[in-house]
């Protein structure tokens, strides 16, 4: 009996917790110049045909409705919250039910900072982050970086991008590249060859067109190769076929 009720009373803290979610997706409003600003800076968002754009239009809402954009020693404008929902929302544009539910906040600094999330010193190098311990549920991006990713959308970097595909791969417990969600069992073994190989590809040649951080560890490969496949996919599909292929089975497994 007891079971029961901690069972109906689950039930109704999630019902509530569903209900409020849809009121605040309800009530939320995209800043009027959503469409120019979409139009002006997202490439993925014109390569879509209008149906599509208007669905892309509401999936960035939802995660707008759902997660607190603050900026830290700069002020967020309409356009960076723009940028940053779509950075999310191309990765998993189709899978129309996924939900960040492993992020709630995202930090805007000006530039770039350090490990500490200090934007002083001499060591400042990082453009974006996902947090963990007491960071965790949050995300730093650096502003210039944010902007300068989508005013040039095919050089194959996108900080935005990046980091939204660490929050992919660390959907199933664990930031470590293999992101389950994207792959059934039988493609984890073929995937984790793949990446391995590629790095000591990598590492071998000092002038590969896979950008050279990716070579770091298996997480930070996934969130490089993500970054290519999104800005560059000719490109990738021309010089690696088969990480094109494996990548477009994770992020459009309709399309097969």
């Amino acid at each position: 009996m007891i079971g029961l009720i901690i069972i109906i009373i689950i039930l109704i803290i999630g019902f509530a917790i569903y209900a409020d979610r849809k009121r605040s997706v309800h009530n939320y409003q995209l800043p009027s110049g959503t469409k120019q600003i979409l139009t002006d800076n997202v490439a993925f968002y014109n390569n879509l045909d209008d149906k599509d754009k208007l669905l892309f239009e509401a999936r960035i809402k939802d995660f707008l409705a759902n997660t607190t954009i603050r900026g830290v020693g700069v002020e967020v404008e309409d356009l960076d919250r723009i940028l940053i929902a779509s950075g999310a929302i191309m990765l998993i544009f189709s899978f129309p039910d996924w939900k960040y539910n492993n992020i709630s906040e995202v930090l805007l600094y000006k530039g770039m900072f350090n490990k500490e999330y200090s934007t002083d010193g001499a060591d400042r190098n990082v453009l974006g982050m996902v947090g963990d311990g007491a960071m965790h549920r949050e995300m730093i991006l650096s502003q210039q970086s944010l902007r300068a990713s989508f005013k040039n959308p095919t050089n194959g970097e996108n900080t935005a991008i990046h980091e939204f595909a660490h929050l992919i791969d660390k959907a199933d417990g664990t930031a470590d590249g293999i992101p389950e969600y994207l792959l059934t069992k039988q493609q984890v073994h073929p995937w984790i060859k793949l990446v391995h190989d590629t790095i000591t590809e990598m590492k071998a040649h000092s002038h590969s067109d896979i950008n050279i951080y990716g070579a770091t560890n298996d997480a930070e490969f996934f969130a490089v190769i993500s970054e290519y496949f999104f800005e560059r996919p000719n490109k990738l599909k021309e010089h690696h076929p088969e990480l094109y292929t494996m990548l477009e089975v994770m992020f459009h497994p309709q399309a097969k």
